[in-house]
């Protein structure tokens, strides 16, 4: 049995899919309410599921009438893909950013699960035995690395 923050995810990624420009907006409370959950339940699963590195931007508009909007980044063209990238890399990445990033790119189809996994497993902070920032900015150089490498093909 799924729980609750699955179930929301899975539906809002639905919707986001169905509608014909990758942008939902939502309620808050009426998606509380429809899911028979709390607000902050809704509030985790954006906070943790739709992030940047998994391939969202998320926008909120606080008080009466306000909403959150939710729109998933498109990486269809090489060139925006390397952008997307380094943006998202830069000079260091903790362990949970590069995770999402390459969610993001598994997801789209431009890693495979093999070539995902193999990501993980290098840049894990099991395998990376370092201080901080020295960890963070040493995964950057092997996570660019990589994907230049697996996205050059």
């Amino acid at each position: 049995m799924r729980n609750v923050s699955e179930v929301i995810e899975q539906y809002l990624k639905q919707i986001i899919q169905q509608s014909t420009d990758g942008i939902v907006e939502i309620q808050r409370n009426e998606l509380a309410d429809q899911f028979a959950c709390v607000p902050s339940q809704i509030n985790y699963v954006i906070s943790t599921r739709f992030t940047l590195e998994k391939g969202f931007v998320v926008e909120s508009k606080r008080g009466g009438g306000g909403y959150i909007r939710i729109q998933k980044i498109e990486l269809n063209a090489h060139g925006s893909i390397l952008d997307h990238i380094s943006k998202t890399i830069s000079s260091h990445i903790d362990q949970n950013a590069s995770e999402g990033l390459l969610y993001q790119l598994e997801e789209n189809g431009y890693l495979t699960p093999r070539e995902a996994a193999m990501a993980r497993s290098a840049i894990s902070r099991d395998v990376l035995v370092l201080k901080l920032p020295l960890r963070d900015e040493i995964r950057a150089k092997i996570l660019k690395a990589m994907l230049i490498s697996l996205l050059s093909r």
